[in-house]
């Protein structure tokens, strides 16, 4: 099985995602919800502890800030940040998994801890040895270069220009090998036939500052994390990894225009609670998370980062299933990739 056509025609749940146009919703998806809520006996009694496992400039750092932010607004209990990043989710994901199962910590953590598990059955499974709490990002990728860059000005003429360098193009990424990112430049490069340098950084500020300080030629990463690059004139995306454009990037080629027969793999952001945890205090998590989502702080942030171009809320349910689904994608995008599945 080619890597190249593995996904082409999967009707996923992942795949049905993307839109092209970029409306938000009349109702939000936790409307029914109530908008108050008993404590589970004396619980919270104090501030709840979460552990992002990125640093605070990246995408991870601030969707957990807005989340934070929005469940204290709603229930009025604080949530104190800690800040674990290293081995693209790894580091915190293992201090999380040493903490008690007594709801007072929580995690943020994203797709990678899918991808991991698909590559290494012995890492946790998000889907069962967390509980998801709430998913409330998910989103596209984009390809970006300087806006004043002079050696290439669109997708056609960077392809070109790459060609040209014999290998030594470069473009800044996340490090981990076998991860959202990899994969899709794996996809990316099969089908252009370019040979371009990944270089690793795990921290979104760095990786930003590569492309903006000319240290890299092009970035690679999703619309709502380099937003202020984008309104201030910085970054230019030129191509948009989905088959269709959405509205707000309609001057941009997607893969399909460019020829790429691949279905996009997508990023998304959620929040969990250790497997274990008193039933009680996963149900008051639950209620405080995924009525945050609905917020109109939240939407605003959201809308602010371009998650209103695809539905990003999946409840308990809606997010076990997105996992269980993109870990079993995984799996054989690995072993058609070669990689060592355990």
């Amino acid at each position: 099985m080619k890597l190249m056509n593995y996904f082409a025609g999967a009707a996923t749940a992942i795949a049905a995602l993307a839109v092209a146009g970029g409306t938000a919703w009349a109702a939000c998806a936790t409307d029914d919800l109530p908008g108050k809520r008993d404590k589970a006996g004396d619980y919270p009694a104090r501030a709840l502890t979460m552990i992002v496992p990125y640093g605070p400039a990246g995408g991870s750092g601030q969707v957990a800030q807005a989340m934070a932010q929005a469940v204290s607004d709603l229930t009025g209990v604080s949530i104190n940040r800690d800040h674990k990043p290293g081995g693209s989710g790894t580091v915190g994901m293992t201090s999380y998994m040493a903490t008690p199962p007594d709801g007072y910590t929580v995690m943020e953590h994203i797709d990678d801890a899918s991808s991991a598990h698909a590559l290494d059955s012995t890492r946790p499974n998000p889907a069962s040895d967390l509980i998801p709490l709430v998913t409330s990002q998910i989103t596209f990728s984009q390809i970006y270069i300087r806006k004043n860059e002079d050696r290439f000005t669109d997708w056609k003429s960077f392809v070109t220009w790459v060609k040209a360098q014999d290998g030594k193009a470069t473009i800044a990424n996340v490090s981990k090998e076998g991860s959202m990112e990899r994969v899709t430049m794996k996809f990316i490069t099969d089908a252009t036939g370019m040979k371009i340098q990944q270089i690793s950084f795990d921290k979104g500020a760095p990786r930003y500052g590569a492309l903006a300080g000319g240290q890299v030629d092009a970035l690679f990463e999703q619309p709502g994390d380099v937003r202020k690059f984008l309104d201030a004139g910085r970054f230019k995306p030129i191509l948009t990894i989905l088959k269709e454009r959405p509205a707000a990037f309609a001057d941009v080629p997607s893969i399909k225009d460019e020829g790429m027969n691949f279905e996009p793999l997508f990023r998304f952001r959620g929040f969990y609670v250790k497997k274990g945890a008193p039933a009680d205090r996963v149900e008051w998590l639950q209620w405080a998370f995924q009525k945050a989502f609905c917020t109109e702080g939240y939407q605003k942030y959201n809308e602010s980062k371009f998650m209103n171009l695809i539905d990003s809320y999946r409840d308990t349910k809606g997010s076990q299933e997105l996992i269980t689904s993109t870990v079993a994608q995984y799996r054989e995008v690995y072993k058609s990739m070669g990689l060592e599945v355990k």
